[in-house]
């Protein structure tokens, strides 16, 4: 079968997902070429890469993301994009991230102790109790856009674990929006936060903000850079210097972590750990309110609120792909992959393959077991897993039990992420009686 390029190259443009995933397009390829070239064409300021391998069934996922020695996280990052130049390569290859065992065992391992049963028992308790401090907020105005009041709880979290004071939590916000949000205009260059109510700390930080993101010769400046997040990282220094004690920030600096090993840890709880929930929640809520009848099972069984937490992952991945490069000459789904190329896994794909999954395009909230892959597969399983659930499941039983007859305000169109890379929405306007 021959395949129409352009087409295909569909799963590449971030404005393909402004509509929606592009599950039509994922369930044909799945079935005719389920692992294909995409292009890379250039996208605004954004200069055309090379291409890439894109893996759609869920066995195929599986294998990419538990076969490091033959698909490397480290070689090239894990992003589409080629890191700007080798510079930032090697500040990329740092993060936990985007390391292959043995040194991502080791950076693991350093902030494991953040997610221990203990740890995870004492901070659910606190979660359930800041689930219904805003959920109480909100109730009596009977109408509200849920996407900030879903952020609130993550950013929360996050600073109760790197120590972040209060004053400075919308630090985390904007952060967070220049890295999830850099292909969509409205979160760019996000700049939310009021100088004059941060601590000293953060405005110090804040002082240090790029004002341009343009590299000599022209080209967009990597949003995921030293340069691009300096403000950030000489937040995270200037912290460590008195690390709140039991806090994520002090665990880094007691493991002994190298400057580009702490800055880029602290990327990974200050923005990975705030986006999963971030686009999870609305996306989970939605996708229940889009369907009734699940919305319904719920309300009247909320002992299926962890089933459903994970159907709902499953069914709107808050990530939709994750990169690799392959290591060496492969062959993948009868592919021929040659060693140095771009192989990218798409999490949204393999989370809707019929083989695996019964009618895969409707939720089922009674679904187990359930074996998705949004928090990922093999040793880059996502270390706050757990975490992210015990969020979601605080705020979800919370909404669907407190807010009756909840529905999307009729006529009001959820705005969605601008991204290739992260299953958002910007806002979802719902109602209840």
């Amino acid at each position: 079968m021959t395949l129409d390029q352009a087409y295909v190259n569909q799963l590449f443009l971030p404005e393909t997902y402004a509509h929606g995933v592009p599950y039509g397009l994922l369930r044909e390829l799945r079935e005719s070429a389920p692992v294909c070239w995409v292009e890379e064409p250039a996208v605004g300021e954004w200069p055309a890469g090379p291409g890439y391998w894109a893996v759609l069934r869920h066995a195929d996922v599986k294998y990419v993301l538990r076969t490091p020695e033959l698909f490397s996280s480290h070689l090239g990052a894990t992003q589409i994009r080629d890191p700007d130049s080798a510079a930032d390569l090697e500040f990329a290859r740092a993060m936990m991230l985007n390391q292959d065992p043995p040194d991502h065992s080791r950076l693991r391992r350093a902030v494991a102790a953040a997610f221990t049963p203990a740890v995870l028992r004492e901070l659910s308790v606190a979660i359930g109790a800041r689930a219904a401090e805003l959920v109480a907020a909100v109730r009596p105005l009977g109408e509200a856009d849920f996407v900030p009041l879903a952020a609130e709880l993550p950013v929360w979290t996050l600073a109760r674990i790197l120590g972040v004071p209060e004053q400075d939590r919308q630090l985390l916000v904007d952060w967070s929006n220049r890295v999830i949000g850099y292909q969509d205009p409205d979160y760019a260059r996000s700049s939310t936060a009021d100088p004059s109510g941060l601590t000293d700390l953060g405005r110090a930080a804040l002082a240090r903000r790029p004002e341009v993101l343009v590299t000599p010769d022209g080209r967009p400046v990597n949003p995921r850079s030293r340069a691009a997040l300096a403000d950030m990282f000489a937040y995270a220094h200037a912290l460590a210097e008195q690390p709140p004690p039991g806090s994520v920030v002090a665990r880094m600096r007691e493991a002994g972590l190298g400057a580009a090993e702490f800055e880029t840890m602290f990327f990974l709880f200050a923005v990975a750990g705030n986006e999963t929930l971030r686009n999870g929640l609305p996306g989970g809520l939605y996708s229940l309110l889009t369907h009734a009848d699940q919305y319904r099972l719920l309300r009247r069984r909320p002992g299926l609120t962890a089933s459903a937490v994970d159907e709902l992952l499953r069914f709107w991945p808050p990530v939709l792909e994750f990169r690799r490069t392959a290591t060496r000459d492969v062959v993948l789904a009868g592919q021929s992959i040659r060693g140095g190329d771009k192989v990218v896994v798409y999490h949204a794909s393999a989370n809707r393959d019929a083989s695996v999954f019964a009618d895969p395009d409707r939720p089922d909230i009674t679904r187990t077991p359930n074996d998705h892959v949004s928090f990922g597969f093999g040793p880059h399983f996502c270390v706050g897993a757990q975490l992210a659930k015990i969020q979601m499941s605080a705020l979800l039983r919370r909404v669907v039990a407190e807010l009756p007859d909840l529905e999307i305000v009729p006529g009001e169109r959820p705005a969605r992420l601008v991204s290739n890379f992260q299953n958002g929405l910007k806002s979802l306007r719902i109602r209840w009686r």
